[in-house]
């Protein structure tokens, strides 16, 4: 039975503390999958002279901590990745950075081949030791070859065409129809959790900015909120609602791109040119308010950087209400054209039953019925005061998750306007005199792809441990599975319509 030893209480996270010895770490999953809590988030942290397996957990905006410590000198635990699919990528980068060995119930080492790991020794793991030097020798990436008659390999990546980051996808076709993806990523793996160790808060938040440039806010807040929840530092009313406007600011620029590359990539080039000229408009608010187009750096320890005048804030008020005019418009031809709509209906499904099964999250996930959204089931200020929509669909196909993009952008929108009328004075950043120098905290954010988890312990004064988990880690998978059966030429409006970080969750 599952107790909870210790619960913690924060203004902005409350979450429970449960530790396990490592006999218990599979009965207690399999406990957790039938109340249906999804897993967050997995690592391994050293502790003397033998680690600890942490995972986050969440049920119903519950959130849920899970220590399994191991005794000196083990370091096996028993698989997870047939109760959850989305732990077999994270086994295996906590396996090859920690050195912790995930085993079956049949007491065989789950090995399924390289994930970050490209060509060091099978003796090193770097965050078991930091010192240890590693030489690189370049390996192959390992792929399932798929048997038949007609069945060819179609290789793509792992540098693209466009500006992107690298991956590798290996295709499986007979004629046009796609038999199996295989994904190969890590190429852009810059071992943040090893350069986070050692850092002072300030220096953390500023690294955790730069994870995933599209989602800065959202790393940014959900980092700082770890922090300030480990330290006891509080945040002012108004610096939550400050975070809060960036943050939406943030996910209507994500979505602007997104439907101009999806209506693009369908050959619709008219609507490109509009979305990405309003996204440039947004865009040059935020350099001029702040010095940053992304506002990086924007979201500090305490609070904020920058405070908002009334000029701008009417300002930024204008310019929402004339973008909602134009972007209910560009829904209406997008929904209008038959062209566009015979390319988007019934392709890349991805069934509520299967987004269930492996843990989708964000608007992929709410394109495919499953209905979490951190800012409607943490709610916290001020979405627990301007108690926002949540934007669900059930067919899962790329239409759908393009009509969650436009539900999500007027709904971000009306947010916005809100919370610009309803502004609270006071302070947009606090420093106490004294904070906490040893700790542990949470950080639990929406990002425009998902939610975005922050794991951070501090040891006299600095970063001993931390972890930014993206939402790309639960919805890469997903993308194997909705290719299935499309032809090969939709791929490019099936990933788009995902639109997922490569370098974002440092793979």
């Amino acid at each position: 039975m599952l107790e909870h030893a210790l619960a913690i209480n924060h203004a902005l996270l409350p979450w429970k503390l449960l530790r396990l010895e490592s006999s218990a770490w599979r009965p207690a999953v399999q406990k957790l999958r039938k109340l249906d809590y999804r897993l967050l988030t997995l690592l391994a942290r050293s502790v003397d002279s033998s680690q600890i397996l942490e995972s986050c957990w969440a049920q119903a905006g519950k959130f849920l901590v899970i220590d399994v410590q191991l005794s000196a000198g083990e370091c096996e635990v028993q698989d997870i990745a047939d109760l959850y699919p989305v732990a077999a990528r994270l086994q295996r980068t906590v396996h090859e950075l920690s050195g912790l060995r995930f085993v079956r119930t049949d007491e065989q080492f789950v090995d399924q081949g390289p994930w970050l790991n490209h060509g060091w020794s099978d003796q090193v793991y770097p965050l078991a030791d930091l010192n240890t030097p590693i030489e690189f020798m370049p390996v192959m990436p390992l792929f399932t070859r798929v048997e038949g008659a007609g069945v060819h390999e179609v290789p793509v990546g792992p540098v693209h065409a466009g500006t992107i980051e690298p991956g590798h996808f290996r295709f499986s076709v007979v004629g046009e129809k796609v038999l199996r993806l295989q994904q190969r990523l890590g190429y852009c793996h810059r071992g943040m959790e090893a350069l986070w160790v050692g850092q002072t808060p300030a220096q953390a938040l500023r690294l955790a900015g730069r994870a995933c440039g599209d989602s800065t806010v959202a790393g940014s807040w959900a980092f700082a909120m770890a922090i300030e929840q480990a330290t006891g530092l509080e945040v002012s009313s108004r610096a939550g609602w400050l975070r809060a406007i960036m943050l939406e600011r943030e996910r209507i620029a994500a979505h602007l791109s997104d439907l101009g590359a999806l209506a693009q990539d369908a050959g619709w080039v008219m609507p490109q040119n509009d979305l990405s000229g309003w996204r440039e408009e947004w865009l040059r608010e935020h350099h001029a308010w702040c010095g940053h187009r992304l506002m990086m750096d924007q979201v500090v320890l305490g609070g904020c950087a920058c405070d908002l005048s009334l000029e701008l804030q009417q300002r930024w008020l204008e310019q929402g209400q004339s973008l909602m005019q134009r972007l209910e418009a560009m829904f209406g031809r997008f929904e209008d054209h038959g062209g566009l709509q015979d390319r988007l209906l019934g392709t890349g499904i991805l069934s509520p039953e299967r987004a269930r099964q492996l843990g989708v999250c964000g608007l992929v996930g709410r394109a495919s019925g499953q209905s979490m959204d951190v800012r409607c089931d943490l709610a916290y200020e001020p979405y627990s005061q301007l108690k926002p929509a949540r934007q669900v669909l059930q067919e899962g196909d790329v239409a759908a998750r393009v009509r969650i993009r436009f539900a999500e952008s007027f709904s971000s929108l009306f947010l916005l306007g809100q919370m610009l009328e309803q502004l609270p004075e006071g302070p947009v950043r606090t420093e106490p005199a004294t904070v906490a120098a040893e700790g542990r905290g949470y950080g639990w954010v929406e990002a425009w792809r998902g939610e975005v988890v922050a794991v951070v312990h501090l040891q006299q004064g600095r970063i001993s441990r931390a972890r930014l988990h993206d939402p790309s880690w639960q919805n890469w998978p997903a993308l194997e599975y909705a290719v299935l059966d499309n032809i090969l030429a939709d791929f490019p409006l099936i990933n788009k319509s995902f639109s997922l970080a490569y370098a974002g969750h440092d793979l």
